[in-house]
């Protein structure tokens, strides 16, 4: 009888057991229901809030792109297109505007910029991914995370007191003055400013992107190659930049973005002037002013309650969201690419 009498309890046990376990994983909770309802919510604002953007830039620069078409970007004359557009009348409003200056500083600058960025920050990250001792890592990391969060202004403000006078002093000749002073005024504020207060404000921003990369980098790559008696420098060169490379790329990507939509900076040590430096005036090349599309936005924003003017920089902003949305699409495409091909070949 005792035998027998177990039996129900036991069929009990596992009821009370195992139904609320069925229950539970069935049927999602209501928190996380809401907060997956909400996230949702507010991808969908954030899409719309962006597509309402690009329609307001697009139809706030259509009357000058209209105006203009391909003579916008291949014609020059900036400074004196803008200022007859201040004086026009309202009825005789002046439509004619060349960025190409524009376009071609924001190109040097960047391309500049770039030169010394790129191999600086692969450098300073494969150093900080597989040279750096323990000890040294975290501060040398959070500086480059602190140099990454530094406001553009506190950078143009220091290049615009160290970097520009030192440029004045020492590169530029009394010679240099004279022979480009029907061209444009050598003060210090160049190119060349532009260039390196541009480098070292997407200097942190790509070495955390490739420290990024590297450090995803299966271990089992590395260790494989160190067991066979390849050399860690060789390692390195031959096995993890080739597997990281996608990841250093679009950290490259996204790095040049941020340099072309810098304006702050850039208006304050670049001089200011739509001028297009001309290569063929030799190392004077990179001491002359320019302009580019982001700066110009700031230089001239009191523009901006006149109908042609203020089309004008709709227009130079128009150019900017393009590029960067461009370069944010390319960046995704080579990041998606490093995810799926997570080899040597990939």
């Amino acid at each position: 009888m005792n035998h027998l009498d177990s039996v129900p309890v036991i069929k009990e046990e596992v009821k009370v057991i195992v139904t609320p376990k069925v229950f539970l994983a069935s049927s999602p909770s209501v928190k996380e229901f809401l907060i997956e309802k909400g996230l949702f919510l507010f991808t969908i604002l954030s899409s719309i809030l962006i597509f309402f953007v690009f329609i307001f830039v697009a139809k706030e620069a259509w009357p000058v792109l209209r105006a203009n078409g391909l003579a916008f970007i291949f014609t020059g004359g900036w400074d004196q297109d803008f200022y007859q557009a201040w004086v026009a009348t309202a009825k005789e409003p002046s439509w004619h505007f060349g960025a190409l200056p524009l376009i071609c500083g924001t190109i040097f600058t960047t391309l500049g910029a770039l030169c010394f960025t790129l191999p600086l920050g692969l450098g300073c990250a494969i150093f900080l991914v597989e040279v750096c001792p323990p000890w040294f890592f975290k501060p040398v990391e959070s500086t480059v995370r602190l140099l990454a969060a530094i406001p553009s202004v506190i950078y143009g403000l220091v290049a615009l007191l160290v970097v520009v006078p030192w440029i004045d002093r020492h590169l530029i000749t009394n010679e240099m003055s004279l022979r480009m002073a029907k061209v444009a005024a050598l003060d210090g504020t160049s190119l060349l400013a532009g260039i390196l207060v541009l480098g070292m404000m997407i200097v942190p921003i790509f070495v955390a992107l490739a420290a990024d990369a590297l450090r995803v980098v299966p271990k089992a790559y590395k260790e494989g190659s160190l067991a066979l008696g390849v050399s860690h420098w060789r390692t390195i060169i031959k096995i993890m930049l080739p597997v990281a490379k996608k990841g250093i790329i679009a950290g490259a990507i996204l790095a040049t973005g941020r340099a072309i939509g810098e304006a702050i900076a850039l208006s304050m040590v670049t001089g200011s002037v739509a001028n297009i430096p001309n290569p063929s005036h030799g190392p004077v090349f990179f001491l002359e002013p320019l302009r580019t599309l982001a700066s110009t936005v700031v230089d001239n924003a009191e523009g901006m309650g006149v109908p042609t003017c203020e089309s004008a920089l709709f227009a130079c902003g128009a150019f900017l969201l393009v590029s960067c949305v461009i370069l944010s699409f390319f960046a995704r495409l080579v990041a998606r690419g490093q995810k799926q091909g997570g080899g040597l070949n990939g």
